[in-house]
C-alpha cells in the first residue's frame, strides 16, 4: 500500500483549518472553491464549516494517516527484528 499522497495531506490540512474555524490564507482560494463545489464545505453567514461530506472525508484521511503510521512503526520493527537476528542466523 502506497503511503497517502501530498495532495490528501494538504486537503486534510484544509478540511481540518476550517473544522477549528481557523482562517485559510490567501493560496488557499483555489482549493477552497473547488471544496465548495463538491460539497464538502458550506460559506454561509457563519462562514465555513464542513459538510457531513466534508467530515466523513476528514476522517477517513485522518484513518488512512494512521494506518501509515502505524504500518511504518510495523515495518521498522520488522527491520529492527531482521537487523538483530542476521548475525545470529550467519552463526548458525
Amino acid at each position: 500500500m502506497d503511503p497517502i499522497s501530498l495532495e490528501d495531506l494538504a486537503l486534510l490540512d484544509v478540511l481540518q483549518r476550517i473544522d477549528q474555524h481557523i482562517e485559510l490564507t490567501h493560496g488557499d482560494g483555489e482549493i477552497r472553491q473547488r471544496m465548495a463545489e463538491s460539497g464538502l464545505i458550506e460559506d454561509d453567514e457563519q462562514g465555513l464549516r464542513l459538510t457531513p461530506a466534508g467530515i466523513e472525508l476528514c476522517k477517513s484521511l485522518q484513518h488512512r494517516v494512521a494506518a501509515d503510521a502505524a504500518a511504518e512503526k510495523v515495518l521498522q520493527e520488522r527491520a529492527a527484528d531482521d537487523a538483530e537476528g542476521a548475525p545470529e542466523a550467519a552463526r548458525t
